[in-house]
């Protein structure tokens, strides 16, 4: 099959096409022939050599895909040769085929495209998890979203605001990303590229402390960030882009009952994110049919064209999601 591959750590020249063996679904495995494979930010990381794959994974990148099911384990329930899916997967979604564990395996929206539904496993997987999860993200809660136009915060801002109630405010650094975390249901944007970004979120947030706050910044952002949190305030990282130090008052941490928390989600056993998989087919898979929950398709790329995908979040260029093709029908949009 054709493949995507790393030679190497580096920048998106180490992304090369390779032939590779097709690979064979396990017991509980269901072989899918990709027809679209989303571009994350952890693809990135795992270019760079900062965030290799779990034990057992694939080095092809790619970690969400949609296609059409070819060939299931003899575990598999519920799932048939001929079903047009979606999937989370560890590794291996830049190709032509792909396994993905049954549990992570879910169906298309309603009338959505095989790009469309490339573009939502890993983020929804993720922002669901550090929402409800880690985040305990409580009904009417005051949030806070650093860098507002990623994936996964797409996705969280919106499950935030249309399942919890959530009063959003996002980051963001051009006047056009913020007016999109706007249109998105985002209550507030303020530019983080400003110093004083801090206090123009509270401001932003009617003057009130954060209850939670989602970041992949870290660094000195997590000082600045619990100089804004509220009582009982929870804060989740997802990465540190700003660097793995920073110095931070942990009498603020006592005094105000802070949580602040990372997660992982790639390296975490199937039955795990098979809980998320249900929660996101029962309470967003409907909102997503119903056009409630929207995921700008930034661009749809060739598959052999993966390299110029990530020179895009390189140059924080991303405004929604960037899907790689391996059918005739990509296309160049700027939706976002």
């Amino acid at each position: 099959m054709k493949a995507i591959e790393f030679i190497g750590a580096g920048g998106p020249e180490v992304l090369h096409p390779c032939e590779r063996p097709t690979p064979v679904p396990g017991p509980g495995d269901v072989l899918v022939r990709v027809e679209a494979a989303g571009v994350n930010r952890p693809d990135v990381t795992q270019r760079r050599g900062l965030y290799p794959p779990p034990p057992g994974a694939s080095d092809i990148p790619g970690l969400d895909i949609a296609g059409v099911v070819v060939e299931v384990g003899a575990d598999v329930k519920g799932i048939a040769v001929g079903d047009a899916v979606c999937a989370l997967v560890t590794g291996g979604g830049y190709a032509e085929y792909c396994n993905a564990p049954q549990e992570q395996v879910l169906p298309l929206p309603d009338g959505f495209s095989f790009a469309e539904a490339a573009a939502l496993p890993e983020i929804f997987f993720t922002a669901w998890n550090n929402l409800v999860f880690h985040g305990r993200l409580a009904q009417g809660e005051r949030t806070l979203f650093q860098g507002g136009t990623s994936g996964v915060c797409i996705a969280a801002m919106q499950i935030a605001k249309q399942l919890f109630g959530a009063h959003v405010i996002a980051t963001a650094s051009s006047a056009e990303k913020r007016a999109l975390c706007l249109a998105l249901g985002a209550d507030g944007a303020v530019d983080y590229r400003d110093d004083g970004w801090p206090a123009a979120a509270v401001r932003a947030n009617g003057g009130k402390p954060f209850d939670y706050i989602l970041d992949a910044q870290a660094g000195d952002y997590v000082a600045r960030h619990i100089s804004i949190m509220g009582y009982d305030a929870r804060l989740v990282m997802l990465a540190a882009h700003r660097g793995a130090t920073g110095t931070i008052d942990f009498q603020q941490i006592l005094q105000r009952r802070l949580v602040v928390t990372g997660s992982t989600l790639r390296p975490r056993p199937p039955a795990y994110k098979k809980r998320i998989a249900d929660a996101l087919r029962d309470r967003v898979w409907p909102l997503l049919a119903q056009r409630k929950i929207v995921v700008p398709l930034q661009l749809v790329l060739p598959l052999e064209e993966a390299a110029e995908a990530h020179r895009l979040l390189d140059d924080n260029r991303q405004m929604g999601k960037i899907v790689l093709s391996l059918t005739d029908g990509h296309f160049r949009t700027t939706n976002a």
